[in-house]
């Protein structure tokens, strides 16, 4: 019998999905301490996790059965996907799930933004009826820059689109050929300056932490505006809050942060932005998805040895 470590309360159907296989108890819990996780990683052949769950070296370690790690998500910076690999352990993670969410959530921030709804609405709720303070902005026949055309940037690129806006895109790992119909492939160095919108869908690696800084703030167009529904620590909240502070950015709308929960973030004094609590892919449609295929993907891997969607080991 295979034992699998379901953290983070991911979605009831996972377990009823692994337990079809046959050979697999499941056991579905909250979100454990560290010191928790330690404690009990040894008994379990795989663990399946959401992002408050880290999976660091230590608990690598302990883990003796493991041999199999799910992220019921895309991004796996809560794991320590080295350390994983060097003991052998499969990381698999479900890459599609979650794509249109996170998407969708993206152009809601960006309208929220552009007709900032969430002091408009405080003013209503609040008893005034305020027209006069609110002079919104159009996403039509803008220019969207999108840094990293993934599964998520080019779904916010077709929607972008549907608005009327102009695409531009970088990305080191798409040609000009794969990008889509009406997306532009350009530098970061060409996009900046360009882009009255700018949207972050980079996953967060040594490479990408801090990608977005002073300077490259600077090479920004005056009144632009900064969109992150990716990862926190792609764009210097420092940088960018000095930029908010001049004028230079007009306006950001952030979902993610370097620090989560953000704290006392200079950011949020900023009345302009809007601020979400990592929601990108907090839908029930692609929390059910990305648990069920993360499920799926361990139960066969337990169930019959095949392997997918595992970010560390060759297709």
């Amino acid at each position: 019998m295979s034992r699998v470590l379901l953290t983070d309360r991911i979605a009831a159907d996972a377990v009823r999905v692994l337990e079809s296989f046959g050979g697999i108890e499941a056991v579905s819990i909250g979100t454990p301490s560290p010191a928790e996780l330690l404690d009990m990683i040894g008994e379990y052949d795989a663990i399946v996790v959401r992002s408050p769950t880290h999976v660091t070296g230590d608990v690598i370690d302990r883990g003796t059965k493991l041999r199999f790690i799910g992220r019921a998500g895309v991004g796996v910076d809560n794991i320590d996907v080295a350390a994983a690999t060097r003991r052998g352990i499969v990381v698999i993670n479900s890459p599609r799930s979650n794509t249109i969410s996170t998407a969708e959530h993206t152009l809601a921030v960006m309208l929220a933004v552009a007709r900032e709804i969430p002091r408009a609405h405080a003013t209503v709720t609040s008893g005034k009826w305020d027209r006069d303070s609110f002079k919104g902005v159009e996403l039509n026949q803008k220019v969207l820059g999108i840094i990293g055309l993934g599964r998520v940037g080019s779904e916010v690129a077709a929607r972008a689109r549907a608005f009327g806006m102009t695409v531009l895109a970088t990305d080191p790992f798409v040609a000009p050929s794969d990008a889509g119909a009406g997306i532009r492939m350009v530098s970061l160095h060409e996009l900046l300056p360009q882009a009255d919108w700018i949207t972050v869908h980079a996953p967060l690696v040594p490479e990408t932490r801090g990608l977005i800084g002073v300077r490259e703030i600077a090479a920004m167009k005056k009144g632009v505006f900064v969109i992150n529904c990716a990862r926190g620590g792609i764009v210097d909240e420092t940088a960018l809050a000095d930029a908010l502070d001049s004028g230079h950015v007009a306006a950001a709308g952030l979902d993610v942060f370097d620090a989560e929960p953000p704290g006392t973030n200079r950011l949020l004094t900023h009345p302009r932005s809007v601020f979400t609590p990592h929601l990108g892919a907090a839908t029930t449609d692609a929390q059910r998805r990305v648990a069920t295929d993360v499920a799926e993907s361990i139960g066969l891997a337990l169930a019959r040895g095949e392997i997918r969607d595992a970010v560390n080991t060759p297709r």
